[in-house]
């Protein structure tokens, strides 16, 4: 399939190598409608690849709890470093 030449408007940004980026560009459709079609193509990307996952695990709630535990650390940290500071004086 590498040995395949696929046309500069088929391929994705970051496939594009710098010598194409005119061309690539150039290729772009600049309508409106063409701009909606291109942002409803990276929304569904995403709701793709993060939202409508096929199966869950462990990941996700592992980011969930460490982000709550960071968040709580640093909202109460002042009130932490006081402590501290107040145990040993």
């Amino acid at each position: 399939m590498a040995d395949r030449l696929v046309p500069v408007k088929d391929l994705r940004l970051l496939d594009v190598k710098l010598g194409q980026l005119p061309a690539w560009l150039a290729s772009c459709d600049y309508s409106p409608a063409g701009i909606v079609k291109a942002y409803q193509r990276g929304t569904n990307r995403f709701y793709n690849k993060y939202i409508n996952v096929k199966k869950g695990g462990i990941g996700g709630i592992a980011i969930l709890l460490t982000s709550y535990v960071v968040i709580s650390y640093i909202w109460s940290y002042d009130h932490i470093k006081h402590d501290r500071w107040r145990k040993y004086h």
